[in-house]
């Protein structure tokens, strides 16, 4: 049977939003869950997994991440994923070298950890002193702060648990000695194909910059990601419709009648596999979706954190929510201008609201 972008578009909804099962499991499931520090009304990492986890509550990760199988770290974005799939990147060498100066502070601070078993950031700055430095957006921050991150990002240090969202450090076992070339080719295909499973269906400009983004997570093999991108074209399942190329995971076919989206109504977070990609979510449901929270507020168009509204297999709108005085609420906005008139999407939505509202642990 041909494909269609009507099949595309069950397929994109479908595979994702799997039947609820366990914590572990969904994180094994969907590879990688984006992490983000805003809530409104909730993180993330927790709105995305509320709909695929059951009896999921806000903060169940953090809570629970000590005794899962699971890192937090780089991957085409930061976030949570299997030890597995952690695993796949290390031993990573950074682009930017350390000097010996550099190393020196890193060892002690390893030592300082590996003493203690795990240390919180403050306690790290308020033995060493480092000061303050620059970060990212140009203001001031703790220079241990930073220093933690970066060896973090080496690999130095695992995440051990949160404390009131501030990562707490652990040291984390060496990895053994650089891999060799053919071992590399087979986990950048191995890290290409987890993209895959949570992303697809995916436009084949998509899946090129997805693999420009593994380049955060294994920057030691930035060279090998052409070869990597060409050896997943040929093996991939796609195909081309209405003029561009879609690839997906081998032994999946996006015009069997097994996806076949619910019925239910969900505000899905911006960082949904759902609504991640952009271009793919013009193309699927024909209109612009913007994250618009680092948008200045004259400028939004649909709100600070704006959640998608999915409706079967379409996004329909978006929400904006808010928790005031313990009660959840709610102002959403339409593509084609107001709300279906459908008893069905009308009790849908009614209860999505008391789903929202119990994920967040909410009376009333």
């Amino acid at each position: 049977m041909p494909i269609t972008l009507d099949h595309l578009r069950r397929h994109a909804v479908a595979r994702t939003l799997f039947k609820p099962t366990t914590l572990s499991r969904a994180i094994d499931k969907l590879g990688f869950v984006q992490a983000d520090p805003i809530r409104a009304p909730a993180r993330a990492q927790d709105l995305t997994l509320r709909h695929r986890v059951i009896g999921y509550r806000a903060g169940d990760l953090e809570r629970r991440y000590p005794k899962l199988p699971i890192e937090e770290d780089f991957f085409v974005n930061y976030g949570f994923l299997p030890r597995a799939h952690h695993h796949l990147m290390h031993p990573r060498t950074p682009r930017v070298a350390w000097t010996p100066a550099r190393w020196k502070q890193a060892r002690a601070v390893l030592d300082f950890i590996a003493e203690r078993g795990i240390a919180h950031p403050r306690e790290v700055d308020a033995h060493f002193a480092h000061g303050k430095a620059t970060n990212w957006f140009g203001g001031a921050s703790n220079a241990s702060t930073q220093l933690l991150d970066a060896m973090h990002y080496r690999g130095l240090l695992r995440v051990a648990r949160r404390d009131g969202g501030t990562r707490v450090y652990a040291t984390r076992a060496g990895d053994p000695t650089p891999v060799d070339a053919d071992t590399a080719s087979a986990r950048m295909d191995a890290l290409i194909d987890i993209v895959v499973g949570k992303y697809a269906p995916l436009p084949a400009s998509s899946l090129a910059q997805l693999v420009r983004h593994l380049g955060g997570g294994a920057p030691q093999w930035t060279t090998q990601r052409a070869a990597a991108l060409a050896r997943a074209k040929q093996r991939l399942g796609q195909a081309r419709v209405d003029g561009i190329d879609w690839y997906w995971p081998i032994g999946e076919n996006p015009a069997s009648a097994r996806w076949t989206p619910d019925h239910a109504v969900r505000l899905l977070t911006p960082f949904d596999p759902v609504a991640w990609d952009r271009r793919r979510f013009e193309i699927l449901w024909g209109w612009t979706y913007r994250f618009e929270a680092y948008t200045p507020a004259p400028k939004r168009k649909l709100g600070y954190y704006a959640l998608p509204l999915l409706w079967h297999d379409r996004v329909i709108g978006w929400g904006n929510l808010a928790v005031s005085g313990g009660v959840l609420e709610s102002s959403l906005g339409y593509v084609s201008g107001r709300a279906p008139r459908d008893a069905g999407f009308r009790a849908g939505l009614e209860e999505e609201m008391g789903r929202i509202g119990w994920f967040l642990g909410l009376e009333e």
